[in-house]
């Protein structure tokens, strides 16, 4: 069975709570809930990691290598500034899938720009919950060679 890793960055602890206008009110755990019915259904193992520490989030990946088939990543406001993110992703060596709830490119300019986009197979963004979902469906792709 093939194991996804799901890591949530700084912040999404707060879903549900924070900004529902921008991020619904479904919570960090209604999403992970969601993706791992995701990853049931595609024969997938899905671990999740939650960080408000950059570090942590880079040793996840670090620790992934070998270990994880597949990488989603929701680094929140990382994905437009942390290039020591960028740099670990860039080492993994599978599937990537860079996931955002909005459309940050509907947003702050500061926004538009993700450093981890080059280093990713791909990005799904502006779909809501529902992005959990079709993240692991684009990674169980991936994974089958599509």
């Amino acid at each position: 069975m093939s194991l996804v890793l799901l890591l949530s960055g700084p912040n999404l602890d707060l879903l549900g709570e924070r900004e529902p206008a921008v991020y619904g009110t479904d919570t960090l755990a209604d999403h992970v809930k969601r993706a791992e019915a995701a990853a049931g259904r595609h024969g997938l193992e899905l671990a999740h990691l939650q960080s408000n520490h950059e570090g942590e989030l880079i040793e996840a990946i670090h620790g992934a290598r070998g270990r994880a088939d597949a990488l989603v990543i929701n680094a929140g406001a990382l994905s437009h500034t942390s290039w020591s993110l960028h740099d670990a992703v860039a080492a993994f060596e599978g599937p990537v899938v860079e996931l955002h709830i909005s459309n940050p490119a509907a947003r702050e300019p500061f926004r538009h720009t993700s450093v981890l986009a080059p280093v990713a197979s791909g990005v799904i963004a502006g779909f809501g919950g529902l992005g959990y979902e079709l993240a692991i469906d684009a990674v169980a792709a991936l994974l089958e060679g599509a």
